[in-house]
């Protein structure tokens, strides 16, 4: 999602090139991105994927793509106008421009982005009944997905940003209606500053075979611990480059909540009490969880990814998950 603004071409392809070297092989997009979201560069993620695919002529097998329909939004207003909905014309549009963006044939894994229907997200917590709007069907987005699957451009259907009552609506829906694909994972943020996924959704996901694909595993690259430093880090890091720019960003990853700052230095603290980079703690515990399928994270520079790389060799102990707890405990969920 930073492909086409933090990251130039020749940045996004050096990325893309370490990493599939690396043995990743999963890219997750959607027709919003590049963020911050504006008009002059939307599409470009999808846009810059599909070039580097094309570039290095890297067989289509090789590779498991996503992208997402963005939801309902008053301020996207050059995404469909809106887009004011997740109607089926809404979703088939989607799904032929970003098939159009990223030069294929099929994708191979389609996701809503955030629901049709109103739901506190992006650091709301309290849901207000008062707030619900008329919302298009499950029944008519699963039809459109359906179509798409039929069609032979979707390979595999999934939500993001949802609920337990989402979960289990979705899933009613498809058994109900035979020919409507089930959905096969939730991606939402899930981190050592959110674990809410744990609460309901994990059950859900569990008991109905869904995998969680974990996005923000750092939380705004709050974990790493550079936003803390005596200066404030880094001048091009997200949350400075963007200041006042990211409203969805800053809502949940605010620098100036206590809460945050007293919960990151204690999981510091964790870190280098057992010897590990800050940033090899955060991915190993979310990848440690059993839901988990893949964690979605968004490196701008070869020494960021690199750490990440790091964090997928380490091995959490007892011990270390017991001190994370403790503090969790202390801290719950403070960007959720």
């Amino acid at each position: 999602m930073t492909f086409g603004e933090q990251n130039s071409l020749s940045q996004s392809f050096r990325l893309l090139d370490e990493a599939f070297h690396a043995g990743i092989n999963f890219f997750d997009s959607a027709e919003m991105y590049p963020v911050p979201q504006r008009a002059e560069t939307q599409g470009r993620s999808e846009e810059f994927l599909a070039r580097w695919i094309r570039g290095r002529k890297i067989p289509r097998d090789r590779v498991v793509l996503a992208t997402k329909v963005s939801g309902p939004s008053g301020q996207m207003t050059w995404i469909r106008g809106g887009p004011n909905s997740l109607d089926a014309k809404n979703i088939t549009m989607a799904i032929d421009n970003s098939l159009m963006r990223m030069q294929t044939d099929y994708i191979d894994l389609y996701q809503i982005h955030w629901p049709d229907r109103y739901v506190p997200m992006f650091g709301e917590t309290d849901y207000d009944p008062s707030r619900q709007f008329c919302s298009v069907s499950i029944e008519e987005q699963l039809d459109a997905l359906s179509r798409a699957v039929d069609a032979g451009k979707v390979r595999y259907v999934g939500v993001s940003n949802e609920t337990p009552y989402g979960i289990m609506k979705f899933l009613q829906v498809s058994e109900r209606e035979a020919w409507y694909p089930k959905i096969v994972s939730v991606q939402n943020s899930y981190s050592l500053l959110c674990r809410t996924f744990d609460s309901g959704l994990a059950e859900c996901c569990h008991h109905e075979g869904i995998n969680l694909l974990a996005y923000s595993p750092l939380a705004m690259g709050i974990l790493s611990g550079k936003y803390f430093a005596p200066d404030g880090g880094p001048a091009d890091a997200r949350l400075n480059l963007f200041k006042g720019r990211y409203i969805e960003g800053e809502s949940r990853y605010n620098l100036s909540n206590s809460m945050i700052k007293a919960a990151t230095m204690e999981y510091l603290g964790i870190a280098k009490k057992h010897g590990l980079h800050p940033v090899s703690l955060a991915i190993a515990f979310v990848l440690r969880h059993p839901l988990v399928a893949s964690t979605v994270f968004g490196a701008t520079r070869t020494w960021q990814l690199q750490e990440i790389l790091n964090g997928c060799k380490v091995n959490l102990t007892p011990e270390i998950v017991e001190d994370i707890n403790k503090i969790h405990a202390r801290f719950p969920n403070p960007c959720p």
